[in-house]
C-alpha cells in the first residue's frame, strides 16, 4: 500500500522498495471552476499549462549546467537516467498529467538531488496562479511491478498567489535514495526564475 506523505515528511526508497532502480514520477492536477486568487478575471476557457521539470543538483545544492535541467525543451538527460515523457498543455484527463522516468542506478555520481518542480507557463500573461488548481499530487511508482510507493497530495488553498511549486525531492543519503515531500510555493514568472534559487557551478 502506498504511503500518503505529509508536507515535510521523508521516506527511504530503499526501505519501502528494496532493490528499487527504475521509478516513474507522476504529477497531476485539475483546474478549479472558480477561485479568488491573485487574478480575479480568470476565464475557464483559457489553456492552463502546468510544466513539470526536474532540476539536478550536486552536493552543494548547485546545478552544473543547463543540461541538468529536464523539462519540455530538454526531455532527456544526457546520461539517459531521466526521461520526461512530454508536456501536457491543458491538464485535462484523469490520472497523471505528466510523467518522468528515473533510473536511479544510472544517475551520475555528481548528481546528489533531483528537485521536481511545477510552474505555470505564461502565468502572468494568462492571469493564472495555483489558487486555480485543485487535486494536485506527485506520486512515485516502482516500474519493476507498477506498484505505487508514495503519494503526496497538495492543498490548493495554500498556494493562492503562487505560480511555481517545488513538489518533492529525491536525494542521496548514505548511498541510499530518499524522497522528501516539499510543497513549497513561489511567486515566479517562469522556470528561469525558479532556477535562480540554485546557483550554477562557476
Amino acid at each position: 500500500m502506498a504511503i500518503n506523505l505529509q508536507k515535510g515528511q521523508r521516506i527511504s526508497l530503499e526501505k519501502e522498495a528494496p532493490g528499487l532502480t527504475r521509478i516513474m514520477c507522476g504529477l497531476g492536477w485539475d483546474v478549479a471552476k472558480s477561485y479568488g486568487g491573485l487574478f480575479s478575471f480568470f476565464s475557464a476557457t483559457k489553456d492552463f499549462d502546468l510544466d513539470a521539470s526536474v532540476i539536478c543538483l550536486n552536493d552543494q545544492e548547485k546545478i552544473n549546467n543547463n543540461a541538468d535541467l529536464i523539462y519540455f525543451g530538454n526531455l532527456r538527460h544526457a546520461s539517459g537516467a531521466i526521461t520526461h515523457l512530454g508536456d501536457n498543455l491543458t491538464g485535462e484527463g484523469d490520472g497523471d498529467d505528466e510523467q518522468i522516468i528515473v533510473d536511479l542506478s544510472n544517475i551520475p555520481s555528481r548528481i546528489s538531488k533531483l528537485v521536481f518542480v511545477v510552474n505555470i507557463y505564461n502565468c502572468f500573461e494568462r492571469q493564472q496562479d495555483f489558487g486555480q488548481v485543485k487535486n494536485a499530487f506527485v506520486r512515485l511508482v516502482n516500474l519493476a511491478n507498477n506498484r505505487e510507493i508514495a503519494r503526496f497530495n497538495l492543498s490548493g488553498t495554500e498556494y493562492q498567489r503562487q505560480t511555481g511549486l517545488i513538489m518533492a525531492e529525491i536525494y542521496r543519503h548514505n548511498n541510499n535514495w530518499k524522497m522528501a515531500a516539499i510543497g513549497k510555493g513561489m511567486e515566479v514568472k517562469s522556470l528561469k526564475e525558479v532556477l535562480e534559487n540554485y546557483d550554477k557551478v562557476s
